[in-house]
């Protein structure tokens, strides 16, 4: 399975702590944009299409070692069918209450008043500022599923620059965010025209210990969320973070290679992931182990 990116790949998020990605048929003045990764799978199609040869479109890339190779041993060159690549957007939440008060004092991360921290006025604008680009750009017309973690900031941050607008009286359709959901003074937002919105536990801040990463229930936030779908969490308390142990750096690239895995069996072709800084730093770091080092530090890039 292969990472790729057309021109450049850099770790970006809605924060702006990361170089933008130039992508030449989106441009725009917002100062954050979506990273934008090709991942195709060295696996077949469980239902392979019947393409005439003459039809088919490849794209050339650099693939594990393990399954092409130079005489060398050293990764090269090779064409996969475009129809097996996807294409994410991968972006990082807006401003929490928890960045701000985790610079004055990085022990701030250990209160309990930070608990499934929420945007700042800050992120909300980072959020706005997000929006405008991808209805600028056209990407709100061409993502087909949106995949967030199930915590209140990336959800604020999903819905914020990938759904609706401000939900009007008398349309149809449940709200992706009711008013005000999680103290955020910001009206409801509409489920309208916008693509589907799935709730994952995968693609989790490291867990465990800091309050700030410890989730609600679920029923709370199918009230705060009702068009996101919470279906494939399977339990309504967070039996996954534990007061005493955080989780390690390793386990989160791995927790993070097998959500990567999961999302190439998905059928959607294009698809936004809204996650945390630290999920994508290392996931991205052991993603890239096989690529030529000046791309690997494109990927891993902060």
């Amino acid at each position: 399975m292969c990472l790729l990116s057309s021109p450049f790949l850099s770790f970006c998020n809605a924060k702006a702590i990361a170089a933008s990605l130039n992508h030449k048929s989106c441009k725009s003045k917002s100062a954050t944009h979506p990273c934008h990764a090709f991942v195709s799978s060295p696996n077949p199609p469980s239902s392979p299409a019947r393409l005439h040869p003459s039809s088919l479109n490849a794209r050339c890339c650099s693939s594990s070692p393990a399954l092409f190779t130079d005489m060398d041993g050293r990764p090269s060159s090779s064409l996969l069918p475009l129809q097996r690549c996807k294409i994410l957007h991968l972006v990082r939440h807006a401003q929490g209450i928890h960045n701000v008060e985790g610079e004055k004092d990085h022990s701030a991360y250990m209160s309990p008043e930070l608990f499934d921290a929420h945007l700042t006025p800050l992120g909300w604008n980072q959020v706005d500022n997000l929006h405008r680009h991808v209805i600028a750009c056209g990407l709100n017309k061409k993502i087909d599923l949106v995949i967030t973690s199930p915590l209140l900031r990336t959800m604020q941050t999903a819905v914020g620059v990938f759904g609706g607008e401000a939900l009007v009286d008398g349309v149809k359709g449940r709200p992706l965010m009711v008013e005000n959901a999680g103290n955020s003074g910001r009206p409801a937002i509409s489920s309208l025209d916008s693509p589907p919105f799935v709730a994952v536990e995968a693609c989790r801040e490291h867990l465990g210990v800091h309050p700030c990463d410890k989730r609600r229930t679920i029923r709370e936030y199918q009230t705060l969320f009702p068009a996101i779908d919470f279906s494939l969490i399977e339990s309504n308390e967070d039996i996954l973070w534990e007061p005493n142990v955080r989780e390690p750096n390793e386990e989160v690239a791995i927790r993070g290679m097998k959500f990567f895995n999961w999302l190439l069996t998905r059928r959607e072709t294009e698809i936004a992931v809204i996650t945390h800084s630290g999920f994508l730093f290392h996931t991205l770091r052991r993603f890239g182990k096989d690529f030529h080092p000046l791309i690997k530090d494109e990927i891993c890039k902060q």
